[in-house]
């Protein structure tokens, strides 16, 4: 069997869920089209999706062009759920990119495109609401050729667009036809075929078939984006694209004798509990009732492997999950039976065909708590099954204050966290203001020892530490300045596993990183001491060498590529300086100003937020995080999460109550 696999993305409101719709009603898997409004569509199936007019988790459905099967999955398109929508791409062979032609290029459409352009994945563009009123054709194709990409090539043309009378115009790419249109072709596609473009200018006479080749391989190789136009409300132009799609995307046939390469995108929990996987097959074949490796990255970028069996298997068909024994290359599956299974797992063995999937984590930090705090437990438990789905949702639980923060991306991700926890699980919960999650790194040198025996030192065990600053990036650094042997192997581990534990929260409650600790005195007697005399004092020790060479509190940054009208450069620059924001001189490209620089993630929201008004409504922003910069004056602090250390009393009252 002929298999593809396929993404719709777009910008909130550019149509993807529509044409999703349209696409399973044109390939006769459902007889009548949902409508976003009505939350009847097939796509969106969780309650809040359907309320909202808006896709929160990828989801797929199957139907055929002709004899290839088409697993389509309709992804997110706001920016709280970026993390969904990259890991769909995972897995992908091509993607439709909707752009409303009345709304055009939005910020999030650029985000979409570079992250497809740096993986590679062959786009087609489909420029959705072409019978809407202010739609527009030639000044889109302009902005996409000035925003997106150049190498873009259009499949038709729109006549009496911005009408319900709109209809389409199939673009021929032949010289004796219309010459215009065949010089435009020759151009964009020798740009990646030199001898193309000799042979023309040779006279050879270059005909459309010899062109339909030319631009087929090079879409598939992400070398050149076709555009088509339609509307996903009336199918104007949807089967044109279906046919775009069967021959300008990859086809993955017949079954490869290699070993199982399989990925795990998504994970969904039924009512009972059990998890169901959701797997692209790679290479190879799986089967039911047969146990598969399973491979997981760790923290260090170690491979922990484990084996599990698989109970149940389903294929995507026709709108439909149906059981099946066998799935085989290219397909898309769920699996059942997994006990500890989790995204980015790989089954089977490693492949080059399973791209690499970079994800940034969440820097905004906001404290939940159940407002009835009998519930607290409860809460825990939920946000617990909400993490397994999305890893990128952290939950990070303080023992100490019986305090539960969350970190996430934005205030919709809040909103639909919220929700999900009322509908789901009946809990009602309250929120504190967002904050951005700081750093801290050491700024000098520290050291500190405890001997045994010693006045203050209640414990059996001698421990000291040296800090220092690590380069930048290298995270913590943890090293023996004493002999392995001094030591049982046990204490060693006790030692270690508390240091990583107690720089969880600095001097002023940040997480410490680029640091270098080394263990300079270790002692113990035996047969009194154990691993718990360790645990106890390793924290007194650490966090007074940590006081002695201090620490600078750091916050997030973003790289950002602002997009300014040239009436509004002056007004868009001056909130910038007066936002303390760093910047370069502005380019001048096509009518619109480009602005590059770095801003700290804590104004960002702000400066979003008068973007618009600023420029009225034609200011478009992109970030990406770009490290962390040191706060001279003024630093947020976090409170800690236990008895502070650097209060020897009141930690050793503690501690010796815990004994």
């Amino acid at each position: 069997m002929k298999i593809m696999n396929i993404g719709i993305v777009a910008h909130v409101d550019a149509g993807k869920t529509s044409l999703t719709e349209r696409i399973l009603f044109e390939t006769n898997v459902i007889n009548e089209i949902g409508k976003v409004d009505h939350g009847n569509t097939q796509t969106d199936s969780m309650d809040l999706e359907r309320r909202r007019g808006i896709t929160i988790k990828a989801s797929v459905v199957s139907f055929f062009i002709d004899n290839i099967k088409v697993n389509l999955i309709d992804t997110p398109g706001h920016a709280d759920f970026i993390a969904e929508v990259e890991r769909s791409f995972s897995v992908l062979d091509g993607v439709v990119l909707v752009i409303s032609a009345v709304e055009g290029v939005q910020a999030q459409t650029k985000v979409l495109v570079r992250v497809l352009k740096r993986l590679g994945i062959p786009i087609i563009f489909f420029i959705n609401k072409i019978d809407r009123e202010g739609a527009r054709s030639m000044e889109l194709l302009m902005d996409i050729k000035a925003k997106l990409t150049e190498k873009i090539l259009p499949f038709q043309r729109v006549e009496q667009i911005g009408t319900k009378e709109a209809y389409l115009v199939l673009n021929r790419f032949n010289s004796h036809i219309d010459k215009d249109l065949f010089e435009e072709c020759i151009e964009v596609v020798s740009e990646q075929d030199e001898s193309l473009l000799e042979r023309y200018l040779d006279g050879e006479e270059i005909t459309e078939e010899t062109l339909s080749n030319i631009w087929s391989t090079q879409t598939k190789e992400a070398k050149l984006y076709p555009v088509f136009f339609g509307s996903a409300i009336t199918g104007v132009g949807v089967k044109d694209l279906l046919e775009g799609v069967k021959g300008l995307f990859p086809v993955i046939s017949g079954f490869e004798d290699a070993p199982l390469s399989a990925v795990v995108f998504k994970i969904e929990k039924e009512p009972s509990g059990e998890k169901v996987a959701y797997v692209r097959v790679f290479t190879g074949s799986i089967k039911v009732r047969e146990y598969v490796q399973v491979n997981r990255k760790n923290s260090n970028n170690e491979t922990i492997t484990h084996s599990d069996k698989i109970k149940k298997l389903h294929r995507f068909y026709e709108g439909k999950s149906i059981q099946v024994a066998t799935v085989g290359q290219g397909d898309i599956c769920k699996i059942w039976g997994f006990n500890d299974i989790k995204i980015h797992d790989v089954l089977g063995v490693w492949s080059d065909k399973i791209s690499p999937i970079q994800f940034t984590p969440p820097q905004l930090e906001t404290l939940i708590e159940a407002k009835q705090t009998e519930k607290s437990h409860q809460l825990y438990q939920a946000l617990m099954e909400l993490s397994e789905e999305d890893p990128l949702i952290q939950i990070l639980k303080d023992d100490f204050h019986r305090d539960i923060y969350i970190r996430l991306f934005g205030e919709v991700q809040k909103e639909v966290i919220e929700t999900l926890l009322k509908e789901n699980h009946g809990l009602d919960v309250s929120f504190s203001e967002t904050r951005v999650v700081c750093i801290e790194k050491p700024k000098g040198i520290g050291q500190a020892v405890e001997i045994m025996g010693s006045s203050g030192n209640i414990f059996y065990a001698t421990v000291g530490f040296k800090i220092e600053p690590g380069i930048t990036g290298s995270g913590i650094s943890y090293q023996l300045g004493v002999e392995l042997g001094s030591l049982p192997l046990a204490f060693h581990k006790a030692i270690e596993d508390t240091v990583f534990s107690v720089l969880m929260q600095g001097i002023y409650g940040w997480e410490v990183t680029d640091i270098v600790i080394t263990l300079t005195h270790s002692g113990y007697a035996s047969p009194v001491t154990t691993a718990s005399d360790f645990r106890k004092l390793v924290p007194l020790v650490l966090m007074e060498a940590l006081a002695k060479a201090r620490t600078e509190v750091y916050e997030p940054m973003e790289e950002f590529e602002l997009t300014v009208p040239i009436p509004s450069i002056s007004k868009v620059m001056y909130k910038l300086s007066a936002l303390h924001v760093e910047f370069e001189e502005p380019i001048l490209h096509n009518d619109m100003y480009l602005l590059t620089g770095i801003l700290p993630m804590a104004v960002i929201e702000d400066f979003k937020g008068n973007l618009q008004s600023l420029t009225e409504g034609e200011g478009s922003i992109l970030t990406r995080p770009a490290g962390f910069k040191k706060i001279m004056n003024d630093f947020p602090t976090r409170k800690r999460a236990d008895f502070n250390p650097l209060n020897k009393k009141e930690y050793l009252l503690h501690v010796m109550k815990a004994y």
